[in-house]
């Protein structure tokens, strides 16, 4: 179930305070009075923000109004506040897609003028716009993007000293890691916003001790989790909250079903969804519904369990929760089974494949995100930019033109004014070739973090075998090499290109691995040319997949002693690498693999054509591979050798290291 991500929403809206029942009356009479446009534009957002947890039409209603008028007279702070009330009203009403826009717009809003804030209100805006952000993303199961947010609100709420929305911002990263499997930081996280939020008296410590109960129940340790569900309960009667009393009501009915006392348990989750239903709150209903469907396919009651079901499969895709679809898929998928309906049952389970493969891609790409999330962050601040830039080149020109008083002085002007188009043209040109670059630049960024877990995964799958085929006191040497090669790799991951040396002392660590997990099967030699200089450099875990191609598809299945055979020189304007083997040759392997009974597709080639792709886009220079079969004198195929030609690059700080040979 997602409950701990249902506890988030709150967090955010309470910022601007406000939460007695009383509070918006007595504003609204202070607006009718009201006759200055900005501060009817900040009460519009205090009434608002008052109706948070009573009414989401009206907390709408009044956003929308201060944001026409705000937009009117042109008060950016107010007009940034007013898109977070609208955001956070949408949250409330499950429409996340509208709610990401309106906290989009926010954020653009307190980008574009954080620059004028004089008494960090527009530093306070952005910060909530950032962790409001990160709220939808977890409840749209996006966590890397949600932890990209939360991480970004941090240190704006540590230099305003806001430790009260600071422990918001704690209780939000907990959750984001409690979803992600990580109770250990989950819970870390829950108690740093715990001890704050007992310091300030926060009216949101009952959400965070429900949430640590979570990890508790999650641990089996029942009696530590029952002891914050009565502790959340006694603050939930402190501070009325309907969200978070229908999320406790949500965890006690686990809690009692875990502990075999279903009646109990169906009591819980039926005042959890009086709770929800009191704030119309969708999100916390789908979860409820999918806890009684799961208590009566428990007890029998397949008709009922199969009606909660339904009920919270709608839910779950009209809210776009695509953990919520996997779990009610599969649920109704097990109830078909069970009564009988196995076509039902077979149509179902198909649907709840095909939603977990999305969620087991979307964790594939979420390294490549936050390269993405910045390119678009810089798109849009230059757009920002030239936006302004536009409006002081047509206010210089007005005041020019006004200036005028002879043709003298025009002439100059309309010469001035030429200087001035002329450079600013040339500015933007150099602007546009500096962003095509980057956008190169993370696409080549973005296809090496994608090389990089491959490189892990089948690392770790080297160590596996190892320790299967040689025992303990072997595999310590070998976890011993792996973990210099992975310091090497997180070294320089995050590098475009690193020195030859480098890479040079890499495969000689890769290679001496595959020595010992292969009884020393092949010989190797890696051989630089002294025409070679100490800064030429090209980008990591390039040649990697070549040369592990060549110990598996080549040497290994030799079933003999073999030899691979690594040079590094130039020709011209070109930096050739050459990797030649012994093996058994391409078209024999291919042959092999056809036989196999599972065919491996080598993504790490796929990734690193693209790669080459990308170096021949971003240098407009010849970068590509020739894969050949070596034959003999009477034509029997000797091995395979493979010539990367890429451009010559150089990094701005390199150190030799010798050429090895090994055996």
């Amino acid at each position: 179930m997602k409950r701990n991500v249902l506890l988030l929403f709150l967090l955010f809206a309470s910022a601007l305070g406000f939460s007695q029942e009383n509070a918006p009356d007595s504003l609204i009479t202070v607006l009718s009075k009201s006759r200055n446009d900005i501060e009817r534009a900040d009460l519009l957002n205090a009434i608002s923000d008052g109706y948070k947890s009573s009414d989401p039409a009206k907390m709408r209603d009044f956003a929308t109004k201060s944001l026409d008028l705000s937009r009117k007279i042109k008060y950016r702070s107010a007009e940034g506040y007013a898109l977070l009330n609208l955001g956070n009203s949408n949250i409330i009403s499950g429409n996340y897609a509208k709610a990401l826009e309106y906290f989009s717009l926010a954020q653009a809003v307190f980008e574009n003028e954080i620059a004028t804030d004089k008494d960090q209100k527009i530093k306070a805006g952005l910060a909530k716009a950032y962790g409001s952000i990160g709220i939808v993303f977890s409840e749209q199961s996006n966590y890397a993007r949600a932890l990209q947010y939360h991480l970004k609100a941090v240190p704006l709420y540590e230099s305003l000293d806001e430790r009260a929305r600071l422990a918001r911002v704690y209780n939000n990263i907990g959750i984001v890691y409690k979803a992600l499997k990580n109770d250990f930081h989950a819970l870390d996280y829950f108690t740093k916003a715990q001890k704050l939020q007992e310091k300030s008296g926060d009216a949101t410590v009952g959400i965070t001790t429900t949430n640590i109960g979570n990890i508790y129940l999650a641990q089996k340790n029942f009696p530590k989790a029952l002891e914050y569900y009565d502790k959340a309960g006694k603050l939930f009667q402190k501070y009325p909250n309907p969200r978070g009393q229908g999320e406790l009501y949500n965890a006690l009915g686990d809690y009692n079903q875990q502990n075999k006392n279903g009646l109990k348990a169906l009591e819980n989750w039926n005042l959890a969804l009086k709770a929800f239903a009191s704030i119309e709150d969708k999100f916390g209903t789908a979860d409820t519904y999918a806890f009684l469907a799961e208590y009566h396919q428990s007890t029998g009651n397949s008709a009922q369990a199969l009606d909660f079901a339904n009920k919270s499969l709608a839910l779950a895709k009209e809210l776009e929760i695509p953990e919520q679809v996997v779990i009610a898929e599969k649920m109704l998928s097990d109830i078909y089974s069970k009564t009988g309906n196995l076509n039902a049952a077979l149509q179902h389970y198909q649907l709840y494949s095909v939603a977990k493969d999305s969620l087991n891609i979307h964790e594939n790409i979420r390294k490549s995100v936050q390269a993405e999330m910045n390119y678009e962050f810089d798109k849009r601040e230059a757009l920002r930019k030239k936006e302004s830039e536009k409006r002081e080149l047509l206010f210089s020109e007005q005041t020019k033109r006004h200036a005028m008083q002879t043709f003298f002085i025009v002439l100059f002007v309309l010469l001035l004014f030429g200087i001035v188009f002329l450079i600013y043209n040339r500015l933007q040109l150099k602007k546009t070739l500096t962003l095509q670059r980057d956008l190169a630049e993370y696409e080549q960024k973005a296809l090496h973090l994608q090389m990089n877990p491959h490189f892990v995964f089948n690392c770790l799958g080297s160590i596996s075998s190892f320790i299967v085929q040689n025992g303990s006191d072997s595999a310590i040497k070998y976890l011993s090499k792996f973990s210099k090669l992975m310091r090497l790799t997180l070294e320089y991951s995050k590098e475009s290109l690193i020195p030859i040396d480098k890479e040079i002392e890499g495969l000689q660590n890769y290679l001496e691995l595959e020595q010992l997990r292969f009884n020393q099967i092949f010989d190797f030699s890696i051989t630089k040319s002294s025409d070679i200089e100490d800064d030429m450099s090209l980008p990591p875990l390039l040649l990697q997949p070549f040369v592990e191609n060549a110990i598996i598809h080549g040497l290994v299945p030799k079933k003999e002693s073999g030899r691979i055979d690594i040079t590094f020189a130039v020709s011209g304007d070109n930096f050739i690498c050459t990797i030649t083997d012994d093996g058994i040759g391409i078209e024999r392997s291919r042959q092999m693999k056809e036989g196999s009974v599972s065919v491996h597709k080598s993504m790490a080639l796929d990734i690193t054509k693209k790669r080459l792709e990308m170096i021949k886009a971003f240098t407009s220079r010849k970068a590509d591979v020739d894969i050949t079969e070596r034959a003999d004198d009477n034509g029997n195929i000797i091995g395979t050798q493979v010539i990367l030609s890429l451009p010559i690059q150089y990094s701005t700080s390199a150190q030799p290291v010798m050429a090895a040979n090994k055996k």
